[in-house]
C-alpha cells in the first residue's frame, strides 16, 4: 500500500495560480501513472491531468494550456494551476496506480472566488 502527502490547497482568485504537490510513500513501483482528478459536488471524479512514469502526459480539455503536470521523482508529482477560473473550483484528488495497486489520496480543496 502507499501513503499519500497532498498539498498546495487553497483560496485563490480567478486567473490566479496555485501548485498542487502529491507525494506517495510506502510500497510504490517506480514504474507507476501518477495524477490529479477533481470532484465536485455532485459529479464523479474528473481526471484533470497524468503523468507516467516515462514521462508522457495527459490533460482534460478545459486545463490544457492552462495546468501543467510534471514529476520530480518517481514519488512525487506536481500540478501547476495557472489563470485559474471559477470552474476549477473542487476538490483535488491525488491517484497512483501500477501494475498491482491503484490508491486515492485524501484531496486538497481549491476554492477560487474573488
Amino acid at each position: 500500500q502507499v501513503q499519500f502527502v497532498e498539498s498546495g490547497g487553497g483560496l485563490v482568485q480567478p486567473g490566479g495560480s496555485l501548485r498542487l504537490s502529491c507525494a506517495v510513500s510506502g510500497s510504490f513501483d517506480s514504474a507507476n501513472v501518477m495524477g490529479w482528478y477533481r470532484q465536485t459536488p455532485g459529479l464523479q471524479h474528473e481526471m484533470v491531468a497524468t503523468i507516467s512514469s516515462s514521462g508522457l502526459t495527459n490533460y482534460m480539455d478545459s486545463v490544457k494550456g492552462r495546468f501543467t503536470i510534471s514529476r520530480d521523482k518517481p514519488n512525487l508529482i506536481y500540478l501547476q494551476m495557472n489563470k485559474i477560473e471559477p470552474e476549477d473550483t473542487a476538490v483535488y484528488l491525488c491517484r497512483y496506480s501500477d501494475s498491482r495497486q491503484t490508491a486515492w489520496g485524501p484531496g486538497t480543496q481549491v476554492t477560487v472566488s474573488s
